[in-house]
């Protein structure tokens, strides 16, 4: 795999030149410590009583600042350019470095105890109970549902709505019977009374129809009388046929135990039993639905109804008062208050994101940590040395500093220790 060079690595400028002046602040006092513990060191070389004291906790400073200075160099880099083995850890095994990160993340940060805890801990629902109370969040939250929604309603074309229907549904439609279905729709409307409504409207509207167009149906029924009949008679009979369904349709319209809505209902309930059980019957269902499926006019018609229906959308979606975005507002403020007086909803909805949370890193921890180590596996050995460095370099210049002073401790105690047994 290609390393990825120095440039690809640096994500901000500004930042990394902070680091750097830190870095090389920490760096400019550990170096100074060792030079005036060298200096220290050499003007009292021949010193005696205290001053032997101080001799030799200076040269055990010095001891320590190089051999911290050493051990903080090899991580990075050869000490002075020698290829000392076991040095410039980094470049030489940041694969390894990654893959024990990747593990480490893995096996102490993605377990299922420590994300149900911390997400429970969280209390999602209440935060975004108390957020989406602020009218200008909720208005956010419609504004921004809105502009996803229109962009995803922007990209269906017709060629897709056009395969949607012949790739999709029409092979659907053709391999399911469609007669028990339809046979146990109409049995459930008919037992739930669900088709009076709509034998209502249509016997409203028949009715109106009639009583508004006499002379369509004058103008319909004569074209059928009797050549022979004098006209006379024709418009007379008409006249009265006219009347007594106009009659009839308001006699049925008004009476719900009406002979002839008895007379509907045995019909239906006999071709619900039919559809469902009948071979017959199927078997013309069937035919029907495979003429309609086969018409042309159902890919127009999808493509008709899909663009009517986008066009509506849009235009609400894009009216900051129109019913689609007061219907969202009111929806989400409904739910803002459900959220904040609702301790039983609050808690399932905190529990339902801890299960959320728990699966996509049971199914997808594994490639979430993958990316540690593939990302690590791209870099370039010596820039990803120096980028550790500059971030992590100035702690470690602690160490040099610690040695420095620790070592001079140590030193002093050394030599008091040498003193007193002598």
């Amino acid at each position: 795999m290609a390393a990825v060079s120095g440039p690809a690595l640096s994500a901000d400028p500004a930042a990394d030149a902070v680091r750097r002046r830190k870095l090389r602040e920490m760096r400019t006092l550990a170096v100074s410590l060792l030079v005036f513990a060298a200096a220290v060191y050499v003007a009292t070389l021949r010193g005696h009583g205290a001053w032997g004291f101080v001799n030799a906790g200076a040269e055990a400073s010095m001891v320590g600042a190089m051999a911290d200075w050493f051990a903080v160099t090899a991580l990075f880099k050869h000490p002075l350019g020698l290829p000392i083995p076991h040095t410039a850890l980094v470049p030489k095994r940041k694969d390894d470095l990654g893959k024990g990160l990747e593990q480490f993340v893995g096996e102490n940060f993605l377990q299922e105890e420590i994300i149900r805890e911390r997400v429970l801990g969280v209390h999602i629902a209440q935060r975004v109970g108390d957020w989406l109370a602020v009218p200008a969040n909720a208005e956010r939250v419609v504004r921004e549902t809105a502009e996803i929604a229109r962009a995803g309603l922007s990209r269906v074309r017709q060629d897709h709505i056009e395969a949607l229907v012949n790739e999709a549904l029409v092979p659907r439609f053709r391999e399911e019977p469609i007669a028990p279905l339809l046979g146990g729709l109409l049995d459930e409307a008919l037992r739930d009374d669900l088709h009076h409504g709509l034998v209502d409207l249509m016997l409203e509207e028949m009715h109106d129809w009639l009583v508004a167009n006499p002379d369509t149906v004058h103008e319909v029924l004569g074209e059928r009388a009797p050549w022979w009949a004098p006209e006379s008679v024709n418009t007379y009979v008409i006249g009265r046929l006219h009347e007594e369904m106009v009659r009839w349709l308001a006699d049925i319209r008004s009476t719900p135990d009406h002979r002839a809505r008895r007379a509907l209902d045995s019909m239906l309930d006999r071709l619900a039993s039919d559809l469902q059980d009948k071979p017959a019957t199927q078997a013309r269902a069937e035919r029907l639905k495979e003429r309609i499926l086969d018409h042309p006019a159902v890919i127009n018609t999808a493509v008709t109804l899909w663009n009517a229906l986008r066009k509506a959308l849009l235009s609400s979606l894009d009216d900051p008062d129109g019913a689609v975005r007061r219907r969202l507002m009111v929806e989400v403020e409904a739910f803002s208050s459900r959220l904040r007086s609702d301790a039983t909803l609050r808690e399932r909805v905190d529990r339902v994101s801890a299960d959320a949370a728990v699966f996509a890193v049971d199914r997808y921890g594994a490639e979430l940590t993958s990316v540690i180590t593939q990302t690590i596996e791209r870099w370039d050995g010596k820039e990803a040395a120096r980028r550790i460095e500059l971030h992590v370099g100035r702690d470690l210049q602690f160490i040099r500093i610690n040695g420095t002073i620790v070592g001079g401790l140590v030193g002093v105690l050394i030599h008091t220790i040498t003193v007193v047994l002598r």
